[in-house]
């Protein structure tokens, strides 16, 4: 009988990470679940015997690589992992940030998605047989930058960096990597901006969101792929917020 493949989605108590986590139970995977709080893990997975609950902090890369041990130790293998986990400052200009914020924003964002990236890498390298699918979850501010986001862009132009040279290593070991860049999914994280949000011109303006459902729906898609297929960059978003004109 052939096993359910598995993911590692990170992130997973809350938001998108969680959306995503019930998706792909729901689509018959083992999930396992990482994050830094074990409640909202669980409350993630609803009881679901596919979910794998490992409260783990990204930016702690022993933590991670214990996570993923336990996976393998779990469940034998790593088909996919969601690289999802990340944070968000409040917008200000660049003198009004606090050097400490910058640099927690980047340990999450950054060193955390590198310290998951790296994980993953090693196991699927390892695994019989070898290779699997890292999908790192990006922005659409990896192309065009909100007012006062200095933290968040520089973070997410990373990432980008990450997944394009992931994608190039990867490559003899049937490793693919791409990218999910998501604009305005209705999270509690984005939950402000349909009150109003500052816009390039200065003023504060009301912005759409659109459900969740779709950022799972899409990762979820771009993890089936069979080998030797990759989507390298997907841009999801809701249909008439201003990122296409923005700058």
């Amino acid at each position: 009988m052939t096993q359910p493949e598995t993911i590692v989605i990170t992130g997973a108590g809350s938001g998108i990470g969680r959306a995503t986590a019930r998706r792909f139970v729901d689509a018959g995977w083992r999930v396992a679940l990482l994050g830094r709080h074990e409640g909202t893990l669980t409350e993630t997975a609803a009881g679901a015997d596919a979910a794998l609950i490992l409260p783990c902090d990204v930016t702690d890369a022993a933590a991670v690589d214990a996570a993923f041990d336990h996976v393998i130790e779990s469940w034998g293998r790593i088909d996919a992992l969601f690289n999802n986990a990340g944070r968000m400052l409040a917008g200000a200009t660049p003198d009004e940030i606090n050097p400490d914020d910058f640099r927690a924003m980047i340990d999450v964002n950054v060193i955390g998605v590198f310290n998951c990236a790296r994980a993953a890498f090693a196991r699927m390298r390892a695994q019989d047989p070898q290779g699997g699918r890292i999908i790192n979850n990006g922005s659409i501010s990896a192309y065009a930058p909100r007012p006062g986001s200095i933290a968040y862009t520089a973070s997410k132009h990373a990432v980008t960096g990450i997944t394009r040279t992931v994608s190039l290593d990867g490559r003899p070991f049937g490793i693919a990597c791409g990218q999910i860049d998501i604009g305005n999914a209705a999270t509690d994280m984005t939950a402000s901006m349909q009150g109003g949000v500052t816009q390039a011109d200065g003023s504060i303006r009301p912005e759409p969101v659109m459900d969740v459902s779709v950022v799972a729906d899409t990762v979820l898609q771009m993890a089936s792929l069979p080998d030797g297929a990759n989507m390298q960059f997907v841009t999801v978003m809701a249909t008439n917020m201003p990122f296409i004109g923005r700058g």
